[in-house]
């Protein structure tokens, strides 16, 4: 299968660090150039060289359009994914086994169900598929032998740091361009235990037997093209799927929009939530994902929440604790010396008691959704601040708070101004190294915070 010709790939290694836009406009049309193509090879290594460096610095790599680029996983919630596999699955990863009926079958059902890759290079997989899996020497070193499927490929990001912990990974997708890049792909990166098959999923899952791990990443715009965000409303209802994916599976692994309620999402699935993982990166919630898997107790048990955002990792039993503050609160200490603000996956959890007890900090309101201390807290998930006044709205408050300063950093939580209200009102310029916090204390009290970044 040839994606790129060698014309269009010479300009490409050419000029793939200049600008998209000056490109289209300068570059001269030489026969057997293909420009768009060109074009979108260039834009996609240059958002792959932030987002996905390990393929930006693969030879081979054939990128989607702009679009596609920007909406991918990044290789961060990849690995992370992959991550969730391999802890799941990690006792079975210890014993050496033969091939698994469940591998089986899903070779089986992709060559009789769908159309598997028909590219010159099948023979040749199928045939490295068979050794993967053989009971050669070599069999002691490779991963255990599990499949896994993922029925809603897309650009194969998602599958590519998957599939390496198994030694069977099918990748589903209905769409044939999509299928011929991530053919084309799969074998760029040496994933030769990958499977295409062009198909809709729900088909497919209907017809597979059982694998260990199920991947789905449902899309979230309805047929006019509008983002939706309800499980209900993606393509496919997971919800609907839900029994026949326990059925099929060990574990599926659900990718739903960062704005869903986590809580909702847990009583949707009525008890079959193991795992919730609240996924951020650079203080940003981009994934809530929910593992599901079949229940080993007659009463369902909660689910443990993972909050993640890059190295700063903690998780919980969801059962164990409320959203907010507890009734009566914790008092505020008399020092207050430190303030912290935690970071945006452990806001979308709302664990803030739980941030109490581990942290030893106090919130300091209800629904403030920062915490103060005493003394300065190791490994706080978030960012901290040496408070260095506190005072009211009143002109004499804000005087001493400012003490002559023209620019500062300024952000509000429960506060009745805006950040650009505050801003204005007190005729601050952005930036600099002072932090000003508006927010509600404990009893009410409307207060600006005067702090420096730790």
């Amino acid at each position: 299968m040839t994606i790129m010709n060698d014309e269009t790939r010479e300009f490409v290694a050419m000029h793939r660090n200049e600008d998209v836009r000056e490109l289209a406009l300068k570059a001269k049309r030489v026969e057997g150039l293909d420009l768009p193509l060109a074009l979108d090879q260039i834009a996609g290594w240059q958002i792959a060289r932030k987002k996905l460096p390990q393929w930006a610095s693969c030879e081979g790599i054939v990128y989607p359009p702009h679009i596609s680029m920007e909406q991918c996983s990044s290789q961060f919630t990849a690995q992370y994914k992959s991550e969730i596999a391999q802890t799941l699955l990690a006792p079975a990863a210890t014993v050496r086994a033969r091939v698994s009926d469940s591998a089986e079958s899903v070779m089986q059902t992709a060559k009789s169900a769908f159309q598997l890759s028909d590219s010159p290079e099948s023979d040749t997989q199928e045939m490295k598929m068979g050794a993967w899996m053989s009971d050669s020497p070599e069999s002691d070193t490779l991963v255990a032998k599990r499949a896994m499927v993922d029925l809603t490929g897309g650009f194969g990001v998602d599958f590519s740091y998957l599939a390496r912990g198994f030694s069977q990974a099918t990748y589903v997708e209905r769409q044939r361009h999509l299928c011929d890049l991530a053919e084309h792909n799969m074998a760029a990166l040496g994933l030769d235990q990958a499977r295409i098959v062009c198909g809709d999923g729900v088909e497919y899952l209907r017809q597979m037997g059982p694998v260990d791990f199920i991947y789905l990443d449902p899309a979230r715009r309805d047929e006019h093209g509008s983002r939706t965000y309800a499980i209900e409303d993606c393509t496919p209802n997971v919800l609907e799927l839900r029994d026949l994916l326990l059925a099929k599976s060990q574990y599926t692994l659900v990718k739903l929009s960062p704005m869903l309620d986590w809580r909702k999402a847990v009583a949707d699935f009525d008890g079959t939530v193991r795992e919730v993982h609240i996924v951020a990166t650079g203080n940003e919630c981009k994934e809530l994902l929910l593992v599901l898997g079949q229940q080993v107790h007659e009463e369902p048990s909660a689910p443990r929440v993972f909050c993640v955002n890059d190295n700063q990792r903690i998780d919980y039993d969801s059962a164990a604790y409320t959203q907010g503050l507890r009734i009566g609160g914790k008092p505020l200490p008399e020092a207050k010396n430190y303030l912290y603000e935690p970071n945006a996956s452990i806001m979308k959890a709302g664990c803030f008691d739980l941030v109490e007890e581990r942290f030893g900090v106090t919130q300091v309101g209800p629904s403030s959704h920062l915490f103060v201390s005493a003394t300065p807290v190791a490994d706080f998930p978030g960012r901290g601040f040496a408070i260095e006044a506190i005072g009211g709205m009143n002109k004499k408050d804000i005087k001493r708070l400012l003490n002559g300063t023209k620019q500062a950093n300024i952000a509000v939580r429960n506060f009745p101004l805006t950040a650009p209200q505050l801003r204005k009102k007190l005729k601050l310029a952005d930036g600099g190294p002072v932090y000003l916090f508006g927010t509600t204390m404990q009893g009410c009290d409307h207060v600006l915070l005067r702090t420096s970044k730790i």
